[in-house]
């Protein structure tokens, strides 16, 4: 049985983030923060999960009111999830509701009537589910997911935060890297691959192709889980391009498939919401390429280095974390539920972009993959179309505070709240 929460004062807040993180999650955070401190009349406390929905299932919140605001205020430079991640699935609302009524239960104690969850498609899912079930169980709360992931993958937003920042750091690094291989192609390494993350969608290898500029083609070649892997067709364009330029680069995405839809590098592990845990097609290509062509080859996974980069995120990106954050906390004391701040990208020359919102219905569990006219025909480059697009997002450097040389990265204490309830035991 649900014990009705006091309605004396403000119902408290609950936000917590949730799967892989970014460069810019805690912007979010900052802006939901700054929010609920502005709506002091609708909501009384901010709690934050410790480890995502964890946090909540545990009964591990944290008080944000305990943390000094100068540590709140570096949250905003800072990478990672400083209330701590998780990737972990409900389980379905049709054969086991335990978790859910833990869950409302929890909520119950700490009289919270809001819930912000900042993540991917997966947390948007749980959002929803979360909606559905409160208003089935007659408990009142407020459910807003907060859009993040690297994968640029959401569907509906025009671009994700988190994207803007590791496409800023993909482009850089190829650029960076051409340069390097181009020196020392005539008697060493001819052939350089970097590994991305995108499991499903290109976007993240899309982006390598900013690093393209009039008098230089780099990456040669940008391989995208949107096209099947041709072995032939792709080692005729790696001896093409050396024979041509001296060396080749390639930017692969690690979601890259062969003609049956095989993964080209999957270790056969399956993450906590069953999709399969990737890594290593670099290493893959590389040894095809030795084999078939006998030249050197050197190779990097940017993987984790590329979603923490926060020295080098964009301003774009760091600015669209922090607005909808604190669009999700406005669209809450609102009376909005089970919705999604999205970014739209208003028309015209000069870019620029408003807020707006989809039911969380629509978007959960959905995938938005690149669209056909932003690969080129050959299908190993980007088109200007796809240019266009991801050029305003990488716009601006937004570098944290330095001292001795590094940056100034901010923590948190995280003082929990004492807990009301036994321990779950799911």
């Amino acid at each position: 049985m649900i014990s009705k929460a006091p309605t004396k004062i403000p119902r408290n807040a609950f936000y917590a983030q949730s799967g892989g993180v970014t460069a810019v999650i805690n912007a979010s955070a900052v802006g939901v923060i700054k929010a609920v401190a502005h709506y002091k009349n609708h909501i009384n406390k901010l709690y934050a999960g410790k480890n995502g929905i964890l946090g909540a299932l545990n009964e591990e919140l944290i008080d944000i009111s305990k943390e000094a605001p100068g540590d709140l205020a570096t949250l905003i430079h800072t990478p990672g999830g400083a209330f701590g991640s998780c990737r972990y699935k409900l389980t379905s609302l049709e054969h086991n509701q335990r978790e859910y009524q833990r869950l409302i239960d929890i909520f119950a104690a700490h009289n919270i009537g809001y819930f912000f969850y900042n993540g991917g498609g997966d947390s948007q899912d749980t959002t929803h589910k979360l909606s559905v079930i409160s208003a089935k169980m007659g408990y009142p709360l407020t459910c807003i997911g907060i859009p993040k992931t690297v994968d640029n993958d959401l569907p509906f937003t025009d671009n994700c935060p988190g994207f803007g920042s590791v496409a800023k750091y993909i482009a850089i690094s190829m650029q960076e890297a051409s340069l390097d291989i181009a020196s020392m192609a005539s008697s060493s390494t001819k052939v350089f691959i970097l590994e991305v993350m995108g499991r499903h969608a290109g976007w993240i290898a899309a982006a390598a192709g900013l690093a393209s500029r009039k008098k230089s083609v780099t990456p040669h070649i940008i391989l995208f889980p949107e096209r099947a892997f041709e072995a032939e067709k792709f080692l005729a364009k790696v001896a093409q391009c050396v024979t041509d330029d001296g060396f080749c680069t390639i930017a692969v995405s690690e979601g890259v498939r062969d003609s049956a839809g095989h993964f080209l590098a999957e270790s056969g592990l399956k993450d906590a919401f069953g999709h399969a845990q990737l890594g290593g097609v670099a290493s893959v290509l590389a040894r095809e390429i030795k084999t078939a062509l006998g030249y050197k080859v050197h190779y990097a996974i940017s993987d984790y280095l590329q979603r923490s980069a926060r020295h080098i995120a964009s301003q774009v990106d760091v600015d669209q974390a922090y607005a909808l954050g604190y669009a999700a906390v406005e669209m809450a004391v609102n009376g909005e539920n089970a919705v999604m701040p999205i970014i739209v990208r208003n028309p015209g020359k000069t870019y620029d972009w408003h807020i707006d919102r989809i039911d969380l219905a629509k978007v959960a569990n959905q995938e938005k993959k690149l669209p056909e006219h932003f690969i080129d025909k050959e299908g190993y480059g980007i088109t200007n179309a796809c240019r266009a697009y991801l050029l305003p997002l990488i716009q601006g450097e937004a570098y944290p505070p330095y001292q001795n040389g590094l940056p100034m990265y901010g923590s948190l204490k995280k003082t929990l709240v004492k807990k009301k309830l036994p321990a779950f035991e799911g």
